[in-house]
């Protein structure tokens, strides 16, 4: 039976791509080494790392005055990098806060300057994206989270300002296209849109960093890796190569604008059954429903069925449709690589659901 992975991350990647990569792990090229054992020095990797770096500012659509990291640590280690690399103690950062990890980011603001929380949805238990709110001009940047997993929200257009933005999109990197004149550094952790765990994203405007007064520590200076190309130590080489693979694939399928169009047809076959389906509601406002985590419950007097419909999931191989620990009902991430025929799949499973129990 064909499993479809629903997971939110580490996520579904291209069966293509887990080919390359399962090939590539017993022989690399003409090298007749495992991806896994050469040397991050060796030419056959720096043209590895060269590729991806380029690769990924051409598919989202930045110019020469931007470079692309690779770096360890994951997406967290960004929430403190940030703020040690770009502000000042006496300057401040504003920061939105649509979800968990959001809120994380927010906590680190302190150790290096001042952040102002200027909109929060935490208080309707982060169901919608906050709008129309004041843009001061005196900070630095804005922090946004551009896709938020665990309550199913998204960003469909950026905030219009001045300020530079700062954006995480670890879970929609890739799918679709970015207002590169805004934003001033994005990043991302590859395991939700892009590779596997082990390596993050960091695409940042040149012209952000070196302003800092304080003494940053080698390794957590954006200027250490653009310097030393992103090999300043050993970077993870087969996290880096498999998302090289699935940048690849990406242009291969036309690019990030196609990817969107795949997305937002795959996201409204299933916002469709739920919205249709008499067992099932959604959790966030439609306007700003995610394109990447579709997130929903039981309607109210069907609670009961919560467990049983999980385990009709995983009859059917239907994986890792549980919703996230502490909000529980369900989740469905379908990300670019997810196919159609997987969202299908479950659509029917819901129908058919709906017909024995509503």
């Amino acid at each position: 039976m064909k499993k479809y992975n629903f997971y939110a991350g580490p996520a579904i990647l291209p069966q293509e791509v887990l080919q390359q990569a399962s090939e590539a792990a017993l022989s690399f090229g003409n090298m007749g080494l495992s991806i896994l054992e050469i040397s991050h020095r060796s030419k056959e990797f720096v043209a590895v790392l060269e590729e991806a770096r380029a690769l990924a500012k051409e598919l989202l659509g930045f110019g020469d005055d931007y470079e692309a990291l690779f770096l360890q640590g994951g997406a967290s280690s960004q929430f403190f990098m940030i703020p040690m690399n770009i502000l000042n103690e006496n300057e401040k950062a504003g920061y939105v806060d649509t979800g968990n990890w959001s809120a994380k980011a927010i906590k680190e603001v302190s150790h290096f300057g001042t952040q102002e929380v200027l909109a929060s949805s935490k208080a309707d238990n982060y169901t919608y994206i906050p709008k129309d709110f004041d843009i001061p001009n005196d900070i630095k940047y804005l922090h946004l989270t551009s896709n938020n997993t665990i309550y199913g929200t998204q960003y469909h257009a950026f905030p219009e300002t001045n300020v530079p933005l700062v954006v995480d999109m670890s879970s929609d990197v890739f799918s679709r296209p970015v207002p590169t004149d805004k934003i001033g550094l994005l990043y991302a952790g590859a395991q939700k849109n892009m590779g596997p765990a082990g390596t993050t994203l960091v695409i940042v405007r040149k012209d952000m960093l070196g302003k800092v007064s304080r003494n940053i520590p080698t390794m957590l200076d954006y200027n250490t890796h653009i310097n030393k190309a992103s090999s300043f130590n050993t970077p993870p080489v087969f996290p880096i190569y498999v998302s090289l693979l699935t940048m690849r694939w990406v242009k291969a399928q036309g690019g990030v604008a196609a990817m969107e169009l795949k997305n937002e047809e795959k996201a409204a076959i299933l916002y469709d059954e739920i919205d249709r389906n008499p067992l099932f509601v959604g959790t966030a406002r439609k306007e700003d429903r995610s394109l990447m985590n579709v997130t929903f419950v039981m309607n109210k007097g069907y609670e009961s069925l919560e467990a049983e419909f999980l385990n009709r999931c995983t009859e059917e191989g239907l994986v890792g449709v549980k919703g996230y620990r502490t909000v529980g009902g369900f989740r469905a991430s379908i990300y670019n690589a997810m196919p159609k025929e997987g969202i299908e799949k479950l659509v029917a499973l819901m129908k058919d659901f709906a017909d024995k129990k509503a």
